[in-house]
């Protein structure tokens, strides 16, 4: 909870009822905007940055140099389209044939059909975003740390990654990656190593087997049925029957996993950048966080509240890498991996990339 006054015309205070020292961070992610002007969308919009809205179609959004801006970074060019185009191949190919300047999101086929082009480059980024199953640590077989970790060493992520994504993706060795603040590098990530997981699973009463539950959307992300495929046969070599649940509807998936039904584990992705926000909404069990799946440990809870409360960023940033470590290895998730994401950009762009994001800055 805060409390938001603004003293004067050009600024703003926030007075929060605890101390967080995660709130420039939190801001930065933030739109701040008059409330009449956001009220307005989406039937209406003012623009953004050095660009003010030039016109909008069911399929393409167009914006203009703003010759009135009074901020620092200035537009790259005078008028910039957006077009929409659902397959990704073809959003490389427009680049390809001089339709389009940038292609986000191609995929991995779409990279492919870019060679040989003498127009358009491929760019490729290792992706801030955390693809996971979050296991149900509430009830069911995965209220076992023995079970979890288990279910970490008895995956081959090397070989998921190498068929699922041909290689094109990074394996995690928690619940973020480099790009998050606090990341742990040191932290190793799980071997595959299934002797060892049908050692676990014995101690923890299943050495005649374990039948586990796993629900799947097929979209976001649209690999995840393949990888509940490879799951089902990995696990299957440790004893564990696997059931996998799929969901078509993906907006009411995530509604089911907010509302914490899901069967034993679900596949998600895991998106803030903010360390806080991910500990806060996912891990921590005192705030029972939108995606948090029943995980507890007081240790981690005390630890995530001592960050908060810790404004020297150096000292802040050892305590959230306590935090990596000890949820590797309690693992409420199986960790799989980060994405690459690819793009096409037109050669004429000169050095021009998105940014380590990914997002596309044109200012």
């Amino acid at each position: 909870d805060a409390e938001f006054t603004s003293p004067s015309k050009y600024s703003f205070q926030i007075t929060t009822k605890e101390p967080m020292a995660d709130l420039l961070d939190l801001l930065s992610e933030m739109p701040i905007a008059p409330e009449e002007e956001l009220g307005k969308i989406p039937n209406d919009y003012i623009g953004t940055g050095p660009y003010q809205v030039g016109g909008i179609s069911r399929d393409e959004f167009v914006v203009e140099s703003n010759r009135k801006y009074w901020g620092g970074r200035k537009a790259m060019t005078d008028e910039i389209s957006w077009l929409k185009e659902d397959d990704p191949v073809e959003r490389a190919e427009m680049v390809a044939n001089r339709e389009a300047d940038i292609a986000t999101s191609i995929g991995l086929e779409g990279a492919k059909s870019l060679a040989g082009s003498n127009r358009a480059n491929k760019f490729s980024i290792k992706s801030s975003l955390c693809i996971i199953f979050m296991m149900n640590c509430g009830a069911g077989v995965c209220t076992d740390a023995r079970v979890r970790q288990a279910l970490n060493y008895g995956l081959d992520i090397d070989h998921v990654v190498k068929d699922v994504k041909e290689g094109e993706a990074t394996r995690l060795n928690g619940y973020m990656n480099s790009h998050h603040f606090g990341h742990n590098k040191e932290t190793k990530v799980y071997p595959y190593d299934p002797e060892h997981a049908k050692k676990l699973l014995a101690e923890a009463g299943y050495d005649d087997g374990m039948k586990l539950t796993i629900d799947i959307p097929t979209r976001m992300p649209d690999e995840g049925l393949a990888v509940g495929d490879m799951m089902m046969e990995h696990y299957g070599k440790i004893g564990v029957d696997v059931e996998v649940v799929s969901y078509s509807d993906r907006a009411a998936y995530a509604e089911m996993v907010r509302d914490k039904v899901i069967h034993d584990m679900c596949c998600f992705d895991s998106s803030p950048i903010s360390t806080f926000r991910v500990l806060r909404e996912k891990i921590h069990s005192g705030h029972k966080g939108p995606w948090w799946e029943g995980y507890h440990n007081e240790e981690v809870n005390a630890l995530i509240e001592k960050a908060q409360r810790t404004f020297d960023d150096k000292a802040r940033e050892s305590i959230y890498r306590q935090v990596f470590q000890i949820i590797r290895d309690d693992a409420p998730w199986v960790f799989l991996y980060r994405p690459t994401y690819f793009y096409a950009i037109n050669k004429k762009l000169g050095d021009w990339t998105p940014t380590a994001r990914g997002m596309v800055k044109l200012a």
